[in-house]
């Protein structure tokens, strides 16, 4: 895990081929608990190319020096993403 929120990454390899690339992310929170929303696209091997744009809002604790995930939320679509915008609009 990371000591730093700044190196907190989803970025995932396996056999030197990146199967979730980490396109961007907005730190939300910092301090012991700290919130990171994540946009990332995931490798699909039906495909042989990677699949759509994907969201995920993790939470993570800083214990022991470093920061480790205590919760995630997997946002499913852009559908349900615009959803969820158009609501935290209508309600600020």
């Amino acid at each position: 895990m990371a000591e730093n929120i700044d190196d907190i990454t989803i970025k995932y390899e396996e056999d030197d081929k990146i199967i979730v690339d980490e396109l961007d992310k907005e730190i939300l929170s910092k301090g012991a608990w700290t919130t990171i929303i994540f946009k990332f696209r995931q490798w699909d091997n039906k495909l042989d190319d990677y699949g759509p744009d994907k969201f995920t809002i993790r939470r993570y604790r800083k214990m022991k020096g470093e920061y480790k995930q205590q919760s995630k939320f997997n946002i499913s679509s852009k559908d349900q993403a615009e959803k969820i915008v158009a609501t935290l609009q209508k309600w600020i």
